[in-house]
């Protein structure tokens, strides 16, 4: 007998994933058909402290209480039952990061995230020293660069992790983490699926590091992979997730995942050769490889998949905040004008004017750059949004609009070069997903066009990870099967897409905005040093 969704919440038998992004956390409800039953979000934003970019905790448990409580409430409007009971869940985040703890489960500093971009001297040496990239937001950059800075907390050091091992280790007990988002705390060993042994030893030995009252393998997460059960949901989490008291307890929990795991799983892309480009307030684009890289590339990050297969990424700070920050302007302009349009609208007008027959490919020579923060990729330690133009380019909204998109996915695509042009890397399938590729065809011909490849978009573009967390959560109950397997015969066995190939006069549009992109990088550097951060 099929069930129904309405009996399917009201027995319990349903899977939640909530994921925290820099902008929005959101909830999402499915059942045991991938459907997604109900969703909530909270939007909310990191904001300075000292110079560093952070959330309070206060402000991650009041978000994550309000996207599920929408959530809930969403499900009594929708079914009429109420959300007392969930098979399984799981968490995820922005990945890296510092959330470092005492013996006595004190926060020591503010949380410092993956945008701070204040870890340089850390980056280099441990890079050297391992002869492996250690990007400047990963968490073993951030402790070690609190080593050198001689910061009083550091030997207070108990226990480190990610936003995602935070939330739920405080809703399990458990201080687990999920694969993918560990191998953004420290290089992971892709045989054993555990922190790699010899470079603990080499950190270890470092004399600043030994000098320690603690030792580097006691103060990480332990590391799980996907399929395995990381705890269960106590009174107390319960209640931290939802004050009312209606949620009971006794939940499944997967392993906390971060975003790039979740991306891969939202898009089928965790088979080797098999990418997925992931857009937000960052944006990355990562491979599924088939063996170790070559050589030592500062412009890539070696991650692995939930599963414990390495991957190669290339990781931008910046992607739609600058973009956002336009479309919230020519917001204004509507309401002023008094002309009403719904923001689907009002991003189709923009959006498609980008791609309109009428504009040049090569955005009228137009100049953008997005960096909201600092940039490794292109060398920059903080950010200033800019817009620039020569007196003889073309200022028309459709040049406008493509050079802001163009601007959008140029950072990302200097470590792609890097990963498919210098190390060989093969890419059988490319997909894109995020808020951004809702409006239809254009993002995804304006990313055909910056990487020169054909790129696809499945029907669950726009769930992102929050719905691949639910999915997660749900294969703890299914482990027998490998996730590739798992992924293919059950969660997208009749999933829908739609590929946009690269139009010859859009590459060659991007490749001249790129070049144009990148020679103005002097334009974006004397910003920085002209405008305080601060300034309003």
């Amino acid at each position: 007998m099929v069930q129904t969704q309405t009996e399917a919440i009201a027995q319990g038998n349903t899977s939640l994933g909530i994921e925290f992004g820099s902008t929005r956390i959101k909830a999402v409800l499915i059942d045991e058909n991938y459907q997604t039953l109900a969703q909530g979000d909270h939007a909310w934003e990191n904001h300075l402290d000292n110079g560093l970019w952070t959330y309070t905790l206060d402000e991650v448990w009041e978000g994550v209480r309000d996207a599920y409580a929408k959530l809930a409430s969403n499900v009594e409007k929708d079914y009429g039952v109420k959300l007392t009971h969930i098979a399984r869940m799981g968490f995820s985040a922005m990945m890296h990061g510092y959330l470092a703890f005492d013996a006595d489960d004190n926060l020591l500093v503010p949380f410092r995230t993956w945008r701070n971009t204040n870890t340089q001297e850390a980056h280099e040496k441990l890079s050297e020293l391992f002869q492996y990239n250690i990007p400047q937001r990963w968490s073993i950059a951030h402790i070690y660069q609190a080593i050198l800075n001689q910061e009083e907390h550091v030997s207070s050091l108990n226990f480190v992790t990610t936003l995602a091992g935070y939330v739920h280790w405080q809703l399990t007990g458990e201080k687990v983490l999920g694969i993918g988002d560990a191998s953004g705390m420290f290089p992971i060993d892709p045989h054993t699926h555990q922190y790699e042994e010899e470079l603990l030893r080499k950190f270890e030995s470092l004399p600043e590091v030994s000098s320690q009252p603690w030792s580097i393998r006691e103060i990480l997460p332990q590391v799980l992979v996907a399929g395995q059960e990381a705890g269960v949901l106590t009174d107390k989490g319960a209640k931290l997730l939802d004050p009312t008291g209606t949620l009971q307890a006794g939940s499944v929990l997967a392993p906390p995942e971060g975003d790039a795991g979740t991306g891969m799983v939202a898009t089928n892309s965790v088979r080797v050769r098999t990418g997925n480009v992931s857009a937000g307030t960052s944006i990355f684009a990562m491979v599924v490889l088939e063996h170790k890289l070559k050589g030592l590339h500062p412009e890539i990050d070696v991650v692995t998949t939930p599963a414990g297969d390495l991957a190669g990424m290339s990781h931008a700070n910046n992607f739609t905040s600058d973009l956002n920050a336009w479309v919230g302007l020519f917001r204004q302009f509507v309401t002023a004008a008094g002309i009403e349009m719904s923001d689907a609208q009002l991003f189709s007008v923009l959006f498609n004017a980008a791609i309109d027959p009428s504009t040049d490919a090569h955005a009228g020579g137009l100049l953008n750059y997005c960096f909201y923060s600092g940039e490794f990729l292109v060398g920059l330690e903080e950010g200033r949004p800019v817009f620039a133009r020569g007196p003889q380019s073309s200022m028309t909204l459709g040049n406008f609009m493509r050079a802001q998109l163009f601007s959008a996915f140029a950072p990302v695509k200097v470590g792609m070069d890097v990963l498919t042009h210098d190390e060989g890397v093969q890419v059988d399938s490319l997909v894109g997903h995020g808020g951004i590729f809702t409006t239809p065809v254009v993002a995804q011909r304006i990313l055909a066009a910056a990487f020169n490849t054909p790129i696809r978009v499945m029907s669950t573009a726009s769930e992102g990870g929050a719905w691949g967390m639910a999915v997660l959560a749900d294969y703890t109950a299914h482990s027998d099967q490998l996730l590739d397997e798992y992924l293919d015969s059950r969660v997208f066995a009749d999933a829908q897409y739609s590929t946009e190939q690269p139009i010859d006069t859009d590459v060659k549009g991007f490749e001249d905005f790129f070049a144009r992109f990148k020679q103005g990088l002097s334009i974006e550097k004397a910003a920085v040093e002209s405008i305080d951060i601060e300034s309003r």
